[in-house]
């Protein structure tokens, strides 16, 4: 007979029966959602955050890019900042009035920071000065890419990867940014340093932070202090006090005796461009309407046309933060609000130039990835399981928007490179014609202020001149060695940008060349008469005048072309005199 055992339960003790009953209760509801359920977001500044080397590389080849490509989009980056420049390398350049000692506004301080590559670029690449044009360039490049790379960091680590991708994406496309990122100008110097003090922010390094702006400040543009001020006073609230306040005080310090005692140098005397820049526009009677005044508006155009949709969004976070000051702490505000601050400032200003609004660039890209990446959480509820049909709309929308930042932005970059970009160009054919001869004369009329600077004019050619074509302003002029060179005060320098008798060249029969742009305009141009002057080089030029804002600001695929009016831009030079031919 089979014995068959019955398997009993083994007796529970009464003090665990409570607790069986309670885990069957949890197990019986455990597919049932809470908040206790939802995974636990890390705290700000614990996320793990993008490697360095992600940021730097996709940062590193559009600045790459940008440096053999960009145009020069202002003549102040030419004659202020290459020319001096040029002269300290090969003692040859243009000089502005800003320069004469008798003014000393501009820092030489800024211009030799540079020469750390341009130095060595031109004892590699000799007579080749292009070389040395374009080293600087992407020496700027790289260190746009370098502190852009750590703010991306940043905010990785602190807000998380999707702001931090966005912010990456514009920061890398934007026009923007392309566009400022290698431009040879305190402003973009400003640009740098505001960057990566905001970084330094963030990260929670403040002394550092508070060191580096200082350094924005009195080696790039003294009126940036405006942007990075919010910054420097939470660092002092936020960090050690002490350790902050003697960080800020002894950079600025030891920065401010270096670039006084090199202005000594260069000028001849005792003085401080930084303070007499600040003097002069504040208190001197600084007449900078004297250069042209815009509307209110202006930065908000300009800012549209080099952000399109990201600029918008960027103004507009300010109206949605406290729908996402949870998401987002205080330092995040505290990092974007210079954007306000100088864009009302500098609105209030009479005299605009886009290059003014380079500080704040990066920042724009910020404060609109902070909006663009918050906006499905608008419709989030928090007790809810999926993403409800408003969300899934909103992260298409977001997607969509995204896109269309980034198309709108290659669009301008496009437009902006392929219509202005002769003016570069048709300068580096003078390095094929040197059967000139040596000592030929290059005349310059009212394309005077898209004159690339003097890396682009080869050893064989004596001088740039100008030539009169209308313009009553006051033209640089070479610097004087004669005169003293930087420490000269000549007496055909003002600052009522008043012309002078000597800027033009009365003789033009001693132009062996001539740099004209030719429009389609009633009036013929020199290059029309062929009996004096032959083309060396043309390349089309966008005409600005002729052409509707919409198809010039923004390349449109099958149209830009259509409906633009395109002009040329020319090298000619003379005719030369032919013997007869004798039998």
């Amino acid at each position: 007979m089979a014995l068959s055992a019955t398997r009993r339960r083994p007796l529970i003790p009464p003090q665990d029966q409570s607790s069986t009953v309670s885990s069957s209760l949890a197990s019986s509801s455990s597919d049932r959602y809470t908040k206790e359920d939802k995974p636990l977001k890390k705290e700000h500044g614990q996320n793990e955050g993008f490697n360095f080397l992600l940021p730097f590389v996709a940062l590193g080849f559009l600045r790459y890019l940008s440096a053999s490509s960009n145009i020069i989009h202002d003549c102040d980056e030419v004659f202020n900042y290459w020319e001096p420049l040029h002269y300290v390398l090969y003692k040859s350049g243009f000089q502005t009035w800003e320069y004469s000692s008798e003014f000393s506004l501009r820092s030489y301080l800024y211009i030799l920071f540079h020469t750390l590559i341009a130095g060595p670029a031109s004892w590699w690449f000799r007579d080749e000065k292009v070389m040395v044009f374009y080293s600087v360039r992407i020496f700027l490049g790289f260190i746009s890419t370098s502190t852009e790379s750590v703010l991306v960091l940043a905010l990785s680590r602190k807000y998380g990867k999707r702001l931090a991708s966005y912010t990456l994406a514009m920061l890398c496309l934007t026009s923007g940014c392309f566009f400022a990122s290698t431009s040879f100008l305190p402003s973009s110097f400003s640009m740098y340093t505001v960057t990566l003090s905001s970084a330094l922010f963030l990260l929670e390094k403040h002394a550092w932070a508070v060191s580096v702006a200082a350094i924005g400040v009195i080696v790039g543009w003294p009126f940036s202090v405006l942007v990075v001020l919010p910054v420097a006073v939470y660092s002092l609230i936020k960090g050690n006090f002490v350790k902050v306040f003697l960080s800020g005080t002894v950079t600025s310090l030891l920065i401010f005796v270096l670039s006084f005692v090199v202005d000594h140098y260069y000028y001849g005397k005792w003085t401080s461009s930084v303070l007499n820049l600040f003097l002069y526009n504040v208190w001197g009677g600084g007449d900078s309407h004297l250069y042209g005044t815009e509307g209110i508006l202006f930065y908000f155009r300009n800012g549209f046309n080099n952000f399109n949709i990201c600029f918008v969004l960027a103004l507009i976070f300010l109206a949605i933060l406290p729908f996402i000051k949870k998401k987002y702490d205080s330092d995040l505000f505290v990092v974007i609000s210079p954007m306000y601050i100088w864009l009302i400032f500098m609105s209030l200003q009479p005299h605009k130039e886009e290059r003014f609004l380079y500080p704040i660039y990066p920042l724009i890209c910020v404060a609109a990835a902070a909006v663009l990446e918050s906006f499905p959480e608008r419709f989030r509820d928090k007790y809810a399981t999926e993403d409800s049909a408003m969300i899934i709309v909103a992260k298409v929308l977001r997607s969509l928007v995204f896109g269309i930042i980034l198309c709108a932005s290659h669009s301008r970059t496009f437009s902006m490179l392929h219509g202005y970009s002769a003016s570069i160009e048709v300068y580096k054919h003078f390095e094929h014609h040197e059967d000139a001869g040596i000592g030929s004369t290059v005349c310059v009329g009212s394309e005077w202020h898209r004159f690339p600077s003097s890396f682009f004019i080869p050893s064989y050619i004596k001088e740039v001149r100008w030539v009169d074509d209308g313009f009553r302003g006051l033209l640089p002029f070479p610097f004087n060695s004669t005169l003293g060179g930087t420490s000269a005060a000549p007496t055909y320098f003002n600052n009522k940008n008043m012309a002078s008798d000597a800027q033009y060249l009365k003789d033009t029969e001693r132009c062996s060349f001539f740099i004209e742009l030719d429009l389609k305009r009633p009036y013929p141009s020199r290059s029309s008469d062929l009996s004096k002057w032959e083309t060396l080089a043309s390349m089309p030029f966008l005409d600005r005048e002729l052409s509707p804002a919409m198809y010039r600001s923004f390349f449109i695929p099958y149209m830009w072309n259509k409906k633009n009016v395109f002009g040329l831009y020319k090298l000619i030079a003379r005719v030369q005199e032919r013997l007869p031919e004798h039998l």
